[in-house]
């Protein structure tokens, strides 16, 4: 296989420098509570001279903020205990919930009360726009003297020599053309050093997979297992906003088979909205696979129908989630670097939920960086602090608690669901003390026992994927590099067409992939791209590379 690109930069070109104390890559949850606290603990020791920069890649803080998104409280309540009195973003308490297993053709089993599975119990928690809660942090850090640069995607992480520090980051250039000649525009991006840099980028991120592959932060750990999430937002009926306003329903079943991981949800986040989407796991066998398509299927069974009839489709989203839970988290720290949010592995998958985790690793990571800031040591060994107190922490508690919980449903629905209950009695535990993971791309098989048939759309309800591409505010400037990178193109066509059918296709939420009729080639749309991720982890012979495109290209998740 060629090698793999992790960069779209020019070489050899002058760049700005910018030194910064502390360099946080991503302004989500998880970034914004790091420079918050951070920026709190310094000026409590009189090191408030000190300077912190974040950069995230949306051309406006939140475009790329995308949640389902119920919130536990526990998070954000330490980071500002009076964030009610402050003004945070809530939608929706949650007043009512429940599960039900929908079952083909119509009709489902409701869970309610003491049969409604602990884990999506909800009482206490918040619906929220993770797009708003971001906008509100930015403010809260800005205020606090935090620099925040939106539109500054970071293409790379730059090293002290040949060693393994990292020393800081290099934003994406901008202004190259797709032939990677230099436009008129052109501009280089700039080298941002610090002393410690926090990778916050979300899920696989390009920076913190170089990293992965380059370190031995996963040694011992099982590889991350993802799922792909698929969310719109619908203004409905006033009597159907009235009905589900602030209740949360859970629902399993159709149309997943009982070789699949995944589920759904409805929340009604106010009296003329609700927030529904599918989240399906990425290590099921199918090559034809179609996160969105299950969607389809989904929205199309009676029980969400009803939901739906007079209503509309606003906005719409798509990202992957890290399911793999304590086992697949990585080292949180290195020589110069520490891991925060989804791309340190901290999301609950039994519940769902992940805010209150991005927020607390976020928070514990600040305090680790000021001790080594203030100690002068910033190696692996001087950010160990950070590593130490999320052992000793709520949230590790809480991952430990499901430790076996994604891996036991690898074989299958029903083998998991007995796990899953001898794990409610023996602590997390289940029947193996740790179960071993995998890589999700390594579970498919050849497309000759594929058994996933297409959906049918409509305009209504069942829209297709260019439709809801549309709904997401999508867009980056055509004239650049594709962002979406095949290293070796042959195996699309010698192997991959024969094998596996070219998947990209099927699992691509947003119509990136296409192979015309007669095309002895893959089309990539990479203006259509979300930046999910999805083929960066699915791709069966890891030949798709997901880099950062030109700054401002994405989604504008509004209200998402």
């Amino acid at each position: 296989m060629k090698p793999r690109i992790t960069s779209l930069n020019v070489r050899d070109v002058e760049r700005e420098e910018l030194p910064v104390d502390v360099c946080i890559v991503g302004a989500g949850p998880a970034g914004l509570s790091c420079a918050i606290h951070l920026s709190r603990l310094l000026k409590e020791a009189g090191d408030e001279d000190r300077t912190i920069l974040v950069l995230d890649k949306a051309e406006e803080i939140g475009h790329h903020s995308l949640s389902g998104a119920v919130m536990d409280p526990k998070g954000i309540a330490e980071l500002f205990p009076d964030w009610k009195e402050r003004g945070f973003p809530v939608l929706s308490e949650v007043k009512d919930d429940w599960a039900e297993m929908l079952r083909p053709g119509g009709g489902s089993l409701k869970l309610k009360g003491p049969l409604c599975p602990p884990p999506l119990k909800n009482h206490g928690n918040y619906m929220v726009s993770l797009n708003e809660i971001t906008k509100w942090m930015s403010n809260e850090a800005e205020e606090m003297g935090v620099e925040i640069y939106a539109g500054f995607p970071v293409a790379e992480a730059r090293f002290d020599g040949d060693t393994d520090r990292v020393v800081g980051v290099q934003t994406r250039d901008s202004g190259v053309a797709k032939d990677g000649s230099q436009k008129a525009t052109f501009e280089p991006g700039m080298d941002v050093s610090a002393d410690v840099t926090v990778f916050a980028e979300g899920v696989r991120g390009n920076l913190a997979k170089d990293l992965f592959r380059r370190l031995d932060v996963m040694d011992g750990r099982n590889p991350q297992t993802y799922g792909t999430g698929i969310k719109e937002i619908w203004e409905v009926s006033p009597e159907i906003g009235k009905e589900m306003h602030g209740k949360v329903m859970h629902t399993g079943g159709y149309p997943l088979d009982t070789k699949s991981y995944g589920g759904s949800w409805v929340y009604g986040i106010a009296e003329n909205k609700i927030s529904i989407g599918f989240v399906v796991g990425l290590d099921h066998p199918d090559a034809r696979l179609d996160p969105h398509g299950l969607f389809v299927k989904w929205k199309q069974h009676p029980k969400i129908q009803r939901l739906l009839e007079g209503g509309k489709p606003i906005n719409y989203g798509a990202k992957c989630v890290p399911e793999g839970g304590y086992f697949s988290q990585p080292r949180l720290h290195g020589d110069g670097f520490v891991f925060v949010g989804d791309t340190g592995g901290f999301l609950n998958a039994a519940t769902l939920k992940g805010i209150h985790l991005a927020i607390k690793s976020g928070m514990l990571a600040a305090e680790g960086i000021a001790k080594a800031l203030a100690a002068g040591d910033t190696s692996q060994a001087g950010l160990k602090g950070y590593q130490d107190a999320y052992e000793a922490s709520w949230a590790r508690d809480e991952l430990y608690g499901y430790r076996n919980y994604r891996q036991a449903f690898s074989g299958g629905l029903f083998a998991g669901m007995l796990d899953f209950g001898i794990q409610m009695v023996t602590k997390g535990r289940g029947l193996v003390a740790r179960r071993p993971g995998h890589s999700d791309h390594e579970t498919m098989t050849p497309d000759s026992r594929s058994t996933t048939e297409a959906p049918s759309y409509n305009d209504s309800d069942s829209m297709d994927k260019l439709t809801d591409v549309y709904l997401s505010g999508t867009m980056h400037e055509e004239d650049q590099p594709a962002h979406l990178l095949v290293n070796d193109p042959s195996i699309c066509v010698d192997r991959c067409t024969e094998e596996y059918g070219n998947p990209c296709k099927h699992f691509c939420p947003a119509a990136v992939y296409e192979w015309p009729k007669g095309s002895e080639a893959v089309v990539i749309n990479a203006s259509n791209c979300v930046h999910c991720k999805t083929c960066d982890i699915m791709d069966p012979y890891e030949n798709i590379e997901w880099v950062v495109p030109e700054g401002g290209g994405g989604p504008k998740y509004l209200g998402m």
